[in-house]
Parts: structure tokens; sequence; C-alpha cells
């Protein structure tokens, strides 16, 4: 009977699916902070994310050379327009956006690092199972890291690196899975009619949202 249950166990090990990468919900809401080794940068973001569609809504608060900032921004990739948003003056600058559109998760080129248990193993609903990847950024801009959940693949954390800042840190937190509100999404009404910043400008992308403060 011993012999039976470790060949069991075994059997259970080798059928044991190794992780793959994946992709997360097409649509979420929730949190996130980013911070900066030189600690230059830090800031609270609610997002809304629709992959669908691709747009994203950022809502940021935070710091930038001790300086206190808000900054609200919708991301239109399909029209590759950005709108940076102040309801407080109801006024929009338009802006273009070069970046092609990244849906989150783990891109099938990113290597696994390694599978590990957040919080505890040792009973029910005591911990969270996630998975660690490595790869490269967009155009080969540089290294990332990230970790998602086992289960759904829910975004966790992500760490890449910049000139500028060095080390960046992105945590997410307080995810849910839907979009909280729709309208969140679409310009207020006081938007598109603005006008597009001059084209000689360089046009942002994602990560240019977090450094241009």
């Amino acid at each position: 009977m011993k012999i039976l249950a470790v060949f069991a166990c075994v059997l259970a090990g080798c059928l044991a699916k190794r992780p793959h990468p994946c992709s997360s919900p097409p649509f979420l809401s929730g949190a996130l902070t980013v911070s900066t080794q030189n600690e230059q940068l830090w800031s609270y973001i609610q997002y809304e994310y629709d992959a669908l569609g691709q747009r994203i809504r950022l809502k940021e608060l935070g710091t930038y050379l001790n300086k206190s900032f808000t900054y609200d921004a919708l991301l239109l990739y399909r029209e590759a327009i950005m709108y940076e948003i102040n309801g407080n003056n109801r006024t929009c600058k338009k802006r273009p956006l070069k970046a092609d559109f990244q849906p989150m998760g783990i891109p099938k080129t990113a290597t696994l690092l390694d599978q590990a248990v957040l919080g505890s193993s040792s009973g029910p609903g005591q911990g969270l199972l996630i998975n660690t990847w490595i790869g490269d950024l967009p155009e080969k801009q540089g290294k990332f890291m990230s970790t998602v959940t086992e289960f759904g693949c829910i975004p966790v954390s992500t760490v890449y690196h910049t000139d500028n800042f060095g080390w960046m840190v992105t945590s997410f937190f307080n995810n849910i899975i839907g979009i909280s509100d729709p309208d969140q999404l679409n310009p207020p009404d006081f938007c598109p009619d603005a006008e597009m910043k001059d084209v000689t400008e360089e046009p942002v992308d994602f990560f240019s949202l977090f450094l241009e403060k």
C-alpha cells in the first residue's frame, strides 16, 4: 500500500502542468503603484483596462523630485491618440500615441523564472500561487520581470530598467475582472474637439507616461 501511495505521488508530480505564458482577462480594473530605484518618482494609479477595444484610463497621484502631481490620461491605441484630461477646468490636450497596444499578461517569448506561493501554503486560503517570468521589453528597450497569478493570469508586479531612473517597480492590487465604470474609457464630452498638439513633438508611449512629469 505504501509503495502504491508513493507511486501515485510520483505520477501526480509527473503529470503536473508546467506554467505557460498567459493572457490576462480582457477587462480589468484596479490600482497600482510605480516607484523608481533612484527614489525620484512614486505614484499611485487607478486604472481601467479594455484589451478588446485597446483602451486604458490612468488616474495618477504621486510625487516627482519631491513635488506632488496629479495626472489623468486616456489612451486610445486604435486611434493612436492620448487625451490628457483636466476634469477640474474641463480641458483636454490631445497627443499622438506611437506605441502598439501591449495586452496584459506574459508574452510567448518570456522565460519562466520561478513558481512560488505568496503568503503560506500551510492552510487553505493562506497563500497565492504565482509565476514569475523574464523577457524583453517591446522593441528591445530593455529587460522585464513580471509576476502573475497561476490561476487567472492576474498581474501582481512588473520590474523593468530605464536609463533615467534605474529599476522601476510596478505593483498591482485590488484588481477586479471587469470595468467598474465604462464611461471612463470614452473621452469626456469636452475632449473630442481638442486640437492635436504639435506633431513635431515626440509622441508618447505607455512607459513615458511615468517619466514625463
